[in-house]
Formats: structure tokens, C-alpha cells, sequence
């Protein structure tokens, strides 16, 4: 039975496009801080590993579980832990700005300014 490649040759040139484009650019993987409001000698975050696990940085209360990208879309699951009780929650941030230091990130009216902390 012969096939018929519907997309000829854009669907080779759209992939290699998405390689060139994503291949040198910083990755999400790595501690990312931000300072704690009212107390900015101390600092707070997530640490985003290869394996689509994550972990709070200096938080007891937020509980970051895993973490997928989703195109410019960061997304964040977890435990939120208070006042006896435990929540799950899922978060998405639109990725604002990538680069080797520095991420931002925004979710309505909120924005988070992290820089990467050294290994």
C-alpha cells in the first residue's frame, strides 16, 4: 500500500526550524531565586531538574512537585501545606524572559524576576 505525504516538504522544514531555533537556547533546568518580600537578605524559589521533578527552595508552606514546558508555558504542580490542611495545585506562567541567568515569569497581573543560582 503506497502513502502519500500530505505536507511534502513543509513538515521536514517545520522540524527543522523547531530544531534550530530551541537547540542553543537556555534550558529551564537548574535553582532558580528570587528574595524573600521583606526579608531581601534571604531568598526563595524552585529548582527545576532534567527529569520533570521540582523542589522548593526556602519555602515549607509551597510544595513544588513536578514541572513541564508547554511551549512558552511554564507549568508547576504541587502542595500548597497550611492551617492543617494540604491542597494540590497545578500553576501556569506565560515565560516572559530565558536566558543562562535570568527568569521571568508571569501568571495575570503577577510577575516573578528569578535569577539562577550558581550550582
Amino acid at each position: 500500500m503506497k502513502t502519500k505525504n500530505i505536507f511534502g516538504g513543509f513538515g521536514v522544514l517545520a522540524a527543522a526550524l523547531l530544531t534550530a531555533c530551541c537547540a542553543g537556547s537556555p534550558g529551564l533546568e537548574g535553582k532558580w531565586v528570587e528574595p524573600i518580600p521583606g526579608m531581601e537578605d534571604q531568598m526563595q524559589g524552585i529548582s527545576l531538574e532534567k527529569d520533570g521533578k521540582a523542589s522548593s527552595i526556602n519555602s515549607a508552606t509551597l510544595q513544588y512537585k513536578s514541572w513541564v514546558r508547554q511551549g512558552d508555558t511554564l507549568v508547576l504542580s504541587g502542595q500548597s501545606l497550611g492551617n492543617g490542611q494540604t491542597i494540590d495545585f497545578v500553576d501556569s506562567y506565560q515565560i516572559e524572559k530565558l536566558s543562562n541567568d535570568e527568569l521571568v515569569l508571569k501568571n495575570g497581573d503577577m510577575t516573578i524576576n528569578y535569577t539562577k543560582q550558581a550550582e
